[in-house]
């Protein structure tokens, strides 16, 4: 049989070449093949599906914010839970994101949504289903993503420690199960979406909790600051 190749960073590779190999994932790949075959439009594009990984390799992770699936809508997606590229409207619950930013730690709402900035100091921006169809939300819930996902926390579970995991909403909660919270930090709160931030979002102080417990370990804080 032959091999699936996956462009991903070298140290993500190297962990989860044997789950590219797997029938589940080899899967995941046919389907989205087929869709895109009947004219069905996918998001994020194709090479920012990993764009998670690419920007935050494994040894650098020091926190994890968990979504469910990306951005449904034309541009919005890009492989980066929460984050939309520059130039593209906030979504809702990336205003209440910027909302909290600022209660907690005083950072005005930056001019873009672009979230690579936190990527790239070691905040893993993880979706649990990577892709989605254009203009259908949880489209792709039932593809077969989550087995790989879930692999991927317990890897970050397994092999790091002291990882500041933000798990937000109801759906990230229930991944708990997959973290060792003697060997790494959990912080618990409602959604940002509108429906649920003013029920346990707000006023969670995410963000300077994580910087708290980072120093707690000796390691440099995360700039939020996106300006």
């Amino acid at each position: 049989m032959q091999r699936v190749e996956v462009k991903i960073e070298e140290s993500w590779k190297r962990l989860l070449d044997d789950q590219f190999q797997q029938t589940y994932f080899r899967a995941i790949i046919e389907a989205l093949r087929k869709e895109k075959a009947q004219g069905i439009t996918i998001y994020p594009p194709g090479p920012l599906i990993f764009n998670a990984f690419n920007l935050t390799p494994f040894h650098q992770v020091r926190v994890v914010i968990l979504g469910q699936d990306p951005y449904h809508g034309p541009g919005q997606a890009h492989g980066l839970c929460f984050s939309v590229p520059d130039g593209i409207e906030f979504p809702p619950s990336l205003q209440n994101i910027f909302k909290e930013l600022q209660d907690d730690l005083g950072y005005p709402p930056p001019r873009s949504g672009n979230l690579e900035k936190w990527a790239r100091q070691g905040v893993l921006l993880l979706n649990a289903i990577l892709t989605v169809r254009a203009n259908q939300a949880a489209s792709h819930q039932h593809l077969g993503w989550q087995r790989f996902t879930d692999y991927v926390i317990r890897l970050i579970n397994e092999l790091r420690q002291g990882v500041v995991f933000l798990l937000w909403g109801k759906f990230a909660q229930e991944k708990v199960s997959l973290i060792d919270s003697s060997n790494h930090y959990v912080l618990k709160a409602a959604h940002p979406s509108p429906l649920s931030a003013p029920y346990g979002f707000f006023g969670c102080r995410h963000f300077s909790r994580t910087n708290e417990l980072l120093r707690l370990q000796g390691l440099p804080e995360i700039d939020w600051r996106l300006e």
